[in-house]
């Protein structure tokens, strides 16, 4: 039986991480936070002196393919809950603003009104400056969700890259019409 690159590798449990297997939900329990993931079915993890082994119970290629995904995703459990995630935006244009008001994040993107965000649970917001939003989380879906929503209100346009962009985005600037 073949198994994916990823899926063969054991993965190592951290220091301070405990998880537990039961009935097909593996429960990892850090100091940040708790997270579970269900496992997909003709997927096997078992519990080894301090790491995880995933296995595949066939030898189909999708299957082959599901226990490298589930291999990566408890790595991204572990993470979470040891360290966790963090995302970082910068607006950039002329009054763009961001403000952190309680539970909500006002935004003034250029348009006539001001756009508010409502933070999702197990994410919080800092607002170090009035163009920078850090994202945090345990959650790397989330995480990267929320982000990819607050980017999606003002996406950098590509002619003086104005809008919301990931801190370590690069937008290659068009340029303009000549006569």
């Amino acid at each position: 039986m073949m198994l994916s690159r990823m899926a063969r590798r054991p993965l190592e449990i951290q220091k301070g991480v405990d998880v537990a297997i039961a009935q097909g939900i593996v429960n990892v329990k850090g100091e940040k936070g708790q997270l579970h993931h269900t496992l997909p079915k003709g997927i096997d993890v078992s519990l080894e002196e301090g790491h995880i082994q995933v296995k595949a119970l066939g030898n189909a290629p999708n299957l082959r393919v599901l226990a490298g995904t589930t291999r990566a995703l408890l790595n991204n459990l572990i993470i979470g809950v040891s360290k966790g995630y963090e995302r970082k935006l910068l607006l950039v244009g002329v009054g763009y603003r961001a403000q952190l008001q309680g539970d909500t994040l006002n935004l003034s993107l250029g348009f006539s009104h001001p756009v508010t965000y409502k933070l999702p649970q197990g994410i919080s917001f800092e607002v170090p400056s009035q163009t920078e939003i850090v994202i945090k989380g345990i959650d790397k879906q989330l995480v990267g969700q929320v982000a990819a929503n607050i980017r999606a209100f003002r996406p950098p346009e590509p002619y003086k890259g104005k809008g919301v962009r990931y801190a370590d985005e690069v937008i290659v600037l068009k340029e303009t019409k000549k006569k």
